[in-house]
C-alpha cells in the first residue's frame, strides 16, 4: 500500500472520528493542533485504523506515536 492511499483511509477515518470534513492530513499534525484530540480520540482513531486495515498495534508501537506521519508509517510497514 503506497503513502497516497494510506492518507487516503486515514483521511475517511479522521473525518469520522472528529466529524469534521474540512480536517486536512498531514505528516506533522499531531493531537495538539486539533483541539478535540483527546485521549478518547486517540483511542477511537487507532481501533478504526486496525479495523481498516487489518493490523494491530503493540502498546510501545501506539506510545511511540507523535503524529500521523509516524503512523502512516507504523501502518505501511504493518499493512
Amino acid at each position: 500500500m503506497t503513502e497516497p492511499q494510506i492518507y487516503e483511509k486515514l483521511t475517511t477515518i479522521f473525518h469520522d472520528v472528529f466529524l469534521r470534513d474540512d480536517m486536512v492530513l498531514s505528516a506533522a499534525l499531531s493531537a495538539r493542533d486539533v483541539p478535540d484530540w483527546d485521549s478518547f480520540k486517540q483511542i477511537e482513531i487507532i481501533i478504526a485504523v486496525e479495523s481498516q486495515f487489518g493490523i494491530k498495534f503493540g502498546t510501545r508501537e501506539m506510545d511511540s506515536l507523535k503524529n500521523v506521519g509516524d503512523l502512516v508509517r507504523l501502518i505501511a510497514d504493518k499493512a
